[in-house]
């Protein structure tokens, strides 16, 4: 176990959590929403502190982040819990295992050996994905100053449900993120992941403050956040954002407590794309759903194919020194060849 950081003591031995927008207060020998910080004596402490459920190398592309550093690899790590109960967790096993069951699995894995590990493999960064980084935050945070120091990036994918504070805390070693925008409504947020809409839009706007190199994601579901006029809200909130921000529109299957929902039609994706490209952004990308031609980058300028996928692999790459051979428009991103 760990002390956490960001919480502060309350009167009769409670304490309230500073980490993410639930602020939750904890009596003594009781456990916050995440199910992975608890009050003992009144100190909280992060129960899955060097205890990794999940690590594996795996391509930048799946987090997914298209424009930083297209092609290499990301030292992948997990520890069980979430700050959300999202009713299509592809990963609830380990996400929601400590709520359901009140274990937290783990191997004891320190912050230097997953560096270590990373600079074997010879990766150009370390992924804090799976679950939710956000609740194994002092673990990400001494990993990823470790990393900086060698030179290796860090990534989050999240739900971006974090307090300001600590995103502030670890940005100056976070160079990229992720981030789930599942919806434009605070009913959806409410109702299918137990939480609030606004935080999320706040955090996104923060990362782009505070130079992070940001890609979104919207997991289309059918009949929940599918709607022609929800897909235009997130394109224009993005735009009002940043243009260059990269949207992954991603198709649904059903799992965990969403499976009388089917599929996300393939129509839906290119509608979504359309959405989002007519809207203003320069970057949309249909995910799930490999070999239909939606994970390729175009020029935004000439509109000429520069990076052609299938999947999480490259085919081919037409950019030069971060530009598009054809027209010599920049490309957004990070790391672009």
């Amino acid at each position: 176990m760990k002390e956490a950081m960001f919480y502060e003591k309350l009167k009769d031995g409670k304490v309230r959590c500073g980490l993410c927008p639930h602020s939750c207060v904890i009596e003594e020998d009781k456990r916050g929403i995440c199910g992975v910080r608890e009050n003992q004596r009144g100190i909280l402490y992060s129960l899955v502190y060097r205890k990794a459920v999940s690590c594996a190398i795996d391509p930048i592309e799946k987090k997914p982040l298209f424009h930083f550093y297209p092609g290499s690899e990301a030292y992948s790590i997990a520890t069980a819990g979430c700050n959300l109960r999202c009713r299509n967790c592809q990963n609830y096993e380990i996400s929601q295992s400590p709520k359901e069951t009140g274990q937290i699995e783990g191997a004891d894995i320190p912050p230097e050996r997953i560096v270590e590990e990373a600079q074997s493999a010879r990766c150009r960064s370390i992924a804090y994905t799976y679950t939710e980084p956000t609740i194994f935050f002092e673990y990400a945070y001494d990993t990823a100053i470790i990393a900086s120091r060698r030179g290796i990036k860090n990534v989050f994918h999240t739900n971006g449900y974090i307090t300001e504070q600590a995103l502030k805390e670890i940005a100056p070693y976070l160079n990229a993120a992720n981030i789930d925008l599942k919806s434009m409504r605070e009913e959806f947020y409410r109702e299918n992941c137990g939480a609030r809409l606004q935080p999320v839009l706040d955090t996104i706007r923060l990362c782009k403050e505070f130079g992070i190199w940001i890609e979104l994601t919207t997991l289309i579901i059918p009949t929940l956040n599918d709607s022609p006029e929800e897909l235009r809200q997130i394109a224009e909130f993005m735009v009002n954002v940043g243009e260059e921000i990269p949207w992954h529109v991603t198709a649904f299957y059903p799992c965990y407590r969403l499976l009388d929902l089917p599929p996300t039609p393939k129509e839906t994706l290119r509608k979504a794309r359309e959405i989002g490209l007519e809207s203003g952004l320069r970057y949309v990308y249909e995910g799930n759903v490999p070999g239909e031609g939606g994970e390729n980058t175009y020029c935004w300028k000439c509109g000429k194919l520069l990076i052609r996928r299938y999947g999480y692999t490259i085919l081919a790459n037409e950019t030069r020194d971060a530009r598009c051979r054809f027209c010599g428009e920049k490309i957004d991103g990070i790391g672009l060849q």
